[in-house]
């Protein structure tokens, strides 16, 4: 699973950060997911590698615009470009409303179906949003002046690594057999031989998971989402210094964000949803936060529009390719 942030300011975009909107590439099923999709979205995907054509999943955090305004656009422009099979929605109850109100005053008819899910019911209750192959998503409420809503993304443990060299050593031939072989099956030979395949992979390895958690305060259910999580995504609007009016408005600070990091035991926290006044020039910028987030969880990286992050379930420092 790779992780790309398109949009990582709070309210309105600045000249190097557009407003909130979170890709998840899954590679092994060639699918795009999405995470809010505030204005100018769509913009973002073509100045990056990824194929908006991908785009299966999109699930909205909360209603404010700085999350959803390039939401009806985005799909606009997919019903256009003809190659769309259907995009499953998910938010809060007002989604549906929102986009057919959207789509009839502009004469927008989609080529395409769209499914929208509420998820409300799925976070007061704690079952599974989704259930979809080898991934599940769950869904926790957050505190914000509107309902607001926290994600969660789990892969089921993978099988071990397949030992090449050995398989090579004991005469398999490379081909369709390895396929058996990597699943662990048990694979009979033209020379009467039975190999069991999991006697040549090593033990399963940890899928991988990701928590995207955006407006909120400091939020105990946030903590219980993300307990374990490789990556957890965390709104950080403020700086510690004006924890009071974070407060008021109901958001978060970035010592917030890494306490939440800290609780629920994550391997790396990302900040995000940074307010434009920490540009650099200002008394206090970006750098400053991400300071004062370190000071508590030092696995913690500040994002930027574009920036990517591989998830593979593998414990910190071992995992290849971590951030590109």
């Amino acid at each position: 699973m790779q992780v790309t942030f398109l949009g990582t300011s709070s309210g309105v975009p600045t000249r190097s950060r557009n407003v909130s909107a979170v890709a998840l590439r899954l590679p092994q099923r060639a699918e795009l997911w999405l995470f809010d999709c505030g204005e100018g979205t769509q913009h973002q995907f073509l100045r990056s590698p990824l194929r908006v054509s991908q785009l299966r999943r999109i699930f909205i955090s909360h209603m404010h615009g700085d999350h959803i305004y390039g939401l009806p656009g985005l799909l606009a422009s997919l019903g256009l470009a003809g190659q769309c099979e259907g995009v499953d929605l998910y938010g809060p109850d007002p989604l549906r409303e929102y986009l057919d109100g959207v789509l009839r005053a502009s004469s927008t008819r989609l080529s395409y179906p769209i499914r929208v899910h509420p998820v409300r019911e799925a976070a007061r209750t704690g079952a599974p949003l989704l259930v979809d192959g080898d991934l599940s998503v769950r869904v926790a409420p957050l505190i914000h002046r509107v309902p607001a809503f926290a994600y969660r993304v789990e892969q089921q443990p993978r099988p071990g690594r397949f030992d090449v060299e050995r398989a090579r050593a004991m005469g398999l031939p490379p081909g369709p057999l390895y396929a058996d072989l990597k699943a662990g099956r048990s694979v009979t030979l033209e020379d009467g031989r039975v190999v069991d395949g999991a006697s040549l992979c090593g033990p399963p390895r940890p899928g991988g998971s990701l928590v995207y958690c955006t407006d909120t305060t400091f939020s105990e259910a946030a903590v219980a989402l993300a307990r374990g999580a490789d990556l957890l995504i965390h709104e950080a609007t403020f700086a510690h210094g004006e924890a009071e009016l974070a407060i008021q408005r109901q958001h978060s600070t970035s010592t917030m964000a890494a306490q939440t990091a800290l609780e629920a035991g994550v391997k790396r926290l990302a900040l995000t949803h940074l307010s434009p006044r920490y540009v650099p020039g200002n008394a206090v910028t970006a750098d400053d936060l991400l300071l004062e987030a370190r000071a508590i969880f030092p696995e913690t990286v500040l994002a930027s529009d574009f920036l990517s992050l591989t998830l593979d379930g593998e414990p910190p420092g071992r995992s290849p390719g971590r951030t590109s």
